[in-house]
């Protein structure tokens, strides 16, 4: 049993092993949804062979437009044991992952650890997660992982209330990221292109809000040296979740706040990538099938 305060929320919250009483809602034993390769990061994580995805269940965040709206918000997954959790990294790198890709598995910090300190996997151990960290967290991981992906989804506290009940999302997320950075450095990539250390920053373009996808390049461009971090820049918003109860965001992106976006992040010069509007498809949510677990 724990008294959590690993996500900014700082809740407080008593997690057994039965209960969850935080905005997460999880206990305090590890509950996956998927644990597969996975093709569809950026290049230098999926490589060719794939990475080693692992579905956390729960989020201190629950976005209304998560993709991942069945394990985030309805927490769908099963439990497996720290050592089940050892074997599925063993197993995913024998499949030919080019790493181990923790997805949101912020929650889940202090148990993951543990099992990273038992026995660090033999690849890169990348920490994908919505950018919602507590600087402190992230300390307690310093060694234990190799690549941070994070999200910067929002520089304005309204927005982030809004669509993610998280006013302190902003203010958190800068923080978290330059953590990052101090911990993993600038990007090293191997002979075949695959990360080894460094950060992607990631930023979801949403329906009528370029000017906002704008604040978010302008400071990464700000804050980051050229070839530090690499940028991500995602055109694969569809409303998803709870997005319906939204009018604003209760559409696809359209072709010219795609276009605009990523005319801006070249005129920038920020290193990174441009995702194809062709993203915006719910064929590349993955299968929460229990895969791998």
């Amino acid at each position: 049993m724990i008294i959590c305060n690993l996500c900014p929320r700082k809740c407080g919250a008593v997690r057994s092993e039965t209960v969850g009483t935080g905005f997460c809602g999880m206990p305090d034993k590890l509950y996956l949804a998927r644990a597969a390769l996975h093709h569809w990061e950026e290049p230098p994580i999926s490589g060719t062979r794939g990475s080693g995805a692992v579905f956390f269940s729960g989020c201190p965040l629950q976005c209304v437009f998560c993709q991942n709206d069945q394990i985030s918000r309805q927490k769908w997954g099963k439990n497996v044991t720290e050592e089940r959790l050892g074997e599925i990294f063993r197993e995913l790198v024998a499949q030919g992952a080019h790493n181990i890709n923790l997805v949101s598995p912020t929650h889940y910090a202090h148990i993951l650890r543990r099992v990273l300190s038992a026995e660090p996997p033999t690849v890169p151990v990348v920490w994908n997660t919505g950018g919602y960290e507590r600087v402190e967290t992230l300390r307690s991981l310093e060694g234990l992982v190799d690549v941070y992906l994070p999200d910067l989804k929002y520089t304005d506290p309204a927005k982030a209330e809004r669509y993610s009940g998280a006013a302190d999302y902003p203010e958190a997320a800068k923080a978290a990221i330059v953590e990052m950075f101090r911990q993993v450095g600038p990007v090293r990539l191997d002979e075949n292109g695959i990360l080894q250390k460094g950060v992607i920053i990631r930023h979801l373009v949403l329906p009528g809000q370029l000017a906002a996808a704008k604040e978010v390049m302008d400071w990464v461009s700000e804050t980051f040296q050229p070839g530090d971090v690499l940028f991500s820049l995602m055109s694969q918003y569809v409303p998803l979740g709870r997005a319906a109860e939204y009018r604003e965001i209760n559409r696809p992106l359209r072709k010219a706040e795609a276009r605009s976006a990523a005319e801006y992040l070249s005129n920038l010069g920020l290193n990174g990538f441009t995702q194809e509007l062709t993203a915006a498809n719910t064929q590349y949510v993955p299968n929460f099938d229990l895969t791998g677990i």
